[in-house]
């Protein structure tokens, strides 16, 4: 089953700032989450949030089951503040599907 790969607004921003290789191999792992949502090395992080990680990038993304939707949420530079508020991350997922 294929899910519906959506994205949060500002995600395709963050994308155009990072160097070419490096766009092309995170946007190939973000496309590949609509044929499986939860791959080898996916961190499940809390309730339906989950992380991946692309050389020092970490793509952050919801999986709805129910719906068959990943929503991509946040792609950034590891660091700290990459997990800082996950929490209000969800929930704007949630909104974001509830409104969708």
């Amino acid at each position: 089953m294929r899910y519906q790969l959506k994205l949060l607004s500002g995600i395709e921003k963050q994308l155009r700032r990072f160097p070419g290789s490096d766009r092309e191999r995170v946007v190939e792992v973000i496309r590949s989450l609509a044929d499986e949502p939860r791959p080898v090395g996916a961190i499940h992080l809390l309730e339906n949030l989950y992380r991946v990680r692309v050389g020092k990038y970490r793509i952050l993304y919801a999986v709805f089951d129910a719906e068959v939707v990943v929503l991509v949420c946040k792609v950034a530079r590891r660091s700290e503040i990459t997990y800082k508020d996950i929490r209000a991350l969800l929930k704007r997922a949630r909104d974001v599907l509830g409104s969708a």
